[in-house]
């Protein structure tokens, strides 16, 4: 089992088990993630998502260059039904790594190592990043005349000052936990061994919270990216009003008001 995925209290886990290969993507993981990430979008019970890796070496270190890319560069046949599958739809690649797929609910990085070329790219759809002290992160694709596809030249320069992305694409050199959190890319920077207790707490803390709510927050704000201010907010009026007539609204309040916890249903 390439990947580890369960469900408890409304969150999702999702765990790359192959520690053996730094949890680099083969197909069979391919194949597997892509299953999951469906799975956790359509489960209305499920409210947020934790993504890390096994080990304590490497979150993800992008895709396999002995079985995944070869595929693609058709140095190598497909052989198994994942290679097969993942030949039929040219997005799966994408799609495991979040770049061609719409993920409107959270999701939480526990950076348990270093995450390089898929690996750092997985994280650009993450929206809370904890990492271990010692994990360094980069894109190291043009050392091996690769373009970095899964969103890189897109996402990075928003997510980084541009001179900094364009360092990290252009050289390949990698930037530590450390720099990474101080240009903000990264929320928290913890010692080896706590990075899923931290992610559990940020996913507890969204779990709790009114799930119809949270997932227009997010839709909005991934809607309203590079839009002029007005159309911008005419999305966010578009995507937030509805939230106020859902029956969660009418519970968050009044269970404000009778000092207990909120029930949210969903609805």
């Amino acid at each position: 089992m390439r990947l580890i995925y369960e469900k408890r209290n409304h969150v999702a886990y999702l765990t790359l088990n192959r520690p053996e290969a730094r949890n680099a993507l083969d197909p069979e993981l391919v194949v597997e993630l892509v299953a999951a990430w469906e799975d956790y979008r359509d489960d209305a019970e499920m409210r947020c998502a934790i993504i890390t890796g096994a080990g304590d070496q490497a979150f993800c270190a992008g895709a396999d260059l002995g079985r995944l890319i070869p595929l693609f560069t058709g140095a190598r046949k497909p052989e198994t039904e994942a290679d097969k599958a993942v030949m039929r739809d040219p997005e799966a690649t994408g799609k495991a790594l979040l770049r061609d797929i719409e993920l409107h609910k959270p999701l939480v990085a526990a950076v348990n190592g270093h995450a390089i070329a898929g690996g750092m790219e997985m994280l650009y759809s993450a929206d809370i990043r904890v990492a271990v002290e010692g994990a360094r992160f980069g894109l190291q694709e043009v050392k091996w005349a690769i373009f970095p596809m899964m969103g890189s030249t897109v996402k990075l320069p928003k997510q980084l000052p541009y001179a900094r992305a364009m360092e990290m694409l252009l050289t390949g050199e990698l930037m530590d936990a450390e720099e990474l959190c101080r240009l903000g890319f990264l929320n928290k920077m913890v010692p080896k061994g706590q990075e899923m207790e931290e992610a559990e707490r940020y996913a507890r803390l969204i779990a709790d919270n009114g799930p119809l709510a949270v997932q227009a927050i997010k839709k909005a704000v991934l809607a309203a990216m590079g839009l002029p201010t007005k159309e911008g907010l005419k999305r966010e009026a578009e995507l937030g009003m509805p939230v106020f007539f859902t029956e969660d609204a009418k519970e968050g309040p009044r269970a404000f008001k009778e000092k207990r916890k909120p029930q949210y249903k969903g609805k």
